[in-house]
């Protein structure tokens, strides 16, 4: 029997905005996303390929098998996107403490993936959605490509539980999933019990985060065939500057 799962809360694009202020996130469908980004489907179903060639994820420290990525950081300003030389990963423990408190160095993204047309306009379009909430402005952007799979039997899209990223925005897209079950993805807000739990499903869509006011997590995934995986791609945007490890003091 298939597993039932609940559906998102799509959001109309007319209602983007405003539906991110007055609750902190939203979930768009990939037609929307298409339709706003000034995209095809077709051009973002040409980057999934990419997908099947990430490395597996060196730093997980609860010992698993289950996760491969790939990273890549970019500025944005206006509709430009700027790719900045490879850097670390780094968060603070106070916002990941499985993982915070150490640079990772993950392999780059694909050049053909970051030059591609629909790419940048993905990236551009994200980074007006951020300066319309909060004012035109340079972005700080990191990319990661993630496949959590089934290898050890369960894999864990967050294994750091529900948490913030530290950053002002975050969009989490939904690029594919085969033969699994779980993952449902949960939204909670930072101040009040208010939450939502939902599966993303749907290639190309994707939920839009204000990390200042929610914290959000995915459960993990098991096996209904074998080999069964689930691929997203997290964005996000930070103003200021890209969150480094602080300089230490002599």
């Amino acid at each position: 029997m298939p597993q039932q799962t609940l559906q998102p809360p799509l959001t109309s694009p007319d209602w983007l905005n405003a539906t991110l202020a007055d609750q902190g996130f939203a979930v768009l469908g990939s037609a929307s996303v298409c339709a706003l980004a000034g995209v095809t489907i077709d051009a973002l179903k040409a980057l999934q390929s990419s997908w099947d060639d990430l490395p597996p994820d060196q730093y997980l420290k609860d010992g698993g098998r289950y996760r491969r990525r790939r990273h890549a950081s970019f500025e944005l300003t206006g509709a430009q996107v700027k790719a900045t030389p490879h850097r670390a990963h780094w968060q603070p423990l106070s916002y990941n403490a499985l993982h915070g408190g150490m640079q990772r160095w993950f392999d780059p993204m694909d050049p053909q993936v970051v030059q591609a047309i629909a790419w940048q306009k993905l990236l551009a379009w994200l980074g007006s959605i951020a300066s319309a909430a909060q004012g035109a402005q340079t972005w700080y952007t990191e990319a990661h490509q993630f496949r959590i799979d089934t290898t050890d039997g369960i894999g864990r899209p967050t294994p750091e539980g529900a948490h913030r990223d530290g950053v002002n925005w975050v969009a989490v897209f939904m690029v594919g999933r085969h033969g699994i079950k779980g993952g449902e993805t949960r939204v909670f807000d930072m101040d009040s019990p208010r939450g939502q739990r939902f599966t993303l499903s749907e290639p190309w869509s994707v939920l839009l985060l204000d990390d200042s006011r929610v914290i959000h997590e995915t459960t993990p995934i098991q096996p209904e065939q074998v080999g069964g995986w689930r691929d997203t791609l997290v964005i996000t945007l930070r103003s200021g500057g890209f969150l480094d490890e602080p300089a230490s003091k002599n």
